[in-house]
């Protein structure tokens, strides 16, 4: 990852071959699929399922051909059966994923939320992440500025910021460098990827397409 926690051009870890696209990317733009008991495809978001792991790009469109494609039985060498929502499967695997993790970093006092507090860590430059609900005044929104060099992550919904901060809504909250801020970015990402919105680095500026 590059300064700010944003996705550098050079990997830094491990790199693997998309099935759907043939292009070499670092592991944590991909997602891992294995092969599962009944000669069924099952995601793998977290990397740690036994059996030869298959990755494809977070990308909707990636998943979506490596199921209705055969890829998965061409890459694993034998007959496999993908479910055409397997896309919506590794949304929803990846959504948790990204909800726990902002919800950890909340319980270990790295994350904030509510417009003052948010605006606060931002002029004391304490906020590294910048996180906007996707369906939240955009009148609202623009009142805060990403932090320099920071990311803004404006791609998950008032909802499930909620479920994070443990509120039934959340329109901004922050999280501070450190601790697992890096693993947030690199989830949302992912999760980006997944739901069909162009990723273009951690600025957030492309909305959703779907």
């Amino acid at each position: 990852m590059g300064r700010g926690g944003r996705p550098s051009d050079r990997a830094d870890g491990p790199e693997r071959k998309c099935i759907a696209t043939g292009e070499i990317s670092a592991c944590d733009t991909l997602v891992r699929f294995v092969v599962g008991p009944e000669n069924q495809v099952v995601p793998d978001v977290l990397g740690k399922l036994p059996g030869r792991g298959m990755w494809v790009s977070a990308d909707r469109d990636a998943i979506t051909k490596s199921a209705t494609k055969g890829l998965f039985s061409r890459a694993s060498k034998t007959k496999v059966t993908a479910s055409p929502d397997l896309a919506d499967q590794v949304e929803k695997q990846l959504k948790r994923r990204v909800i726990e993790l902002i919800s950890l970093s909340r319980k270990s006092g790295h994350a904030v939320t509510g417009f003052e507090k948010v605006k606060d860590w931002l002029v004391k430059e304490q906020a590294e992440i910048l996180l906007q609900a996707a369906d939240g005044s955009e009148r609202g929104k623009s009142k805060l500025r990403p932090p320099f060099g920071g990311s803004h992550i404006d791609w998950l919904t008032a909802d499930e910021l909620g479920l994070a901060f443990g509120r039934q809504t959340v329109i901004h909250g922050a999280l501070a460098s450190g601790g697992l801020a890096q693993r947030v970015v690199q989830e949302a990402q992912r999760l980006k990827g997944v739901r069909g919105i162009a990723v273009a680095g951690a600025t957030g500026k492309e909305k959703t397409a779907r």
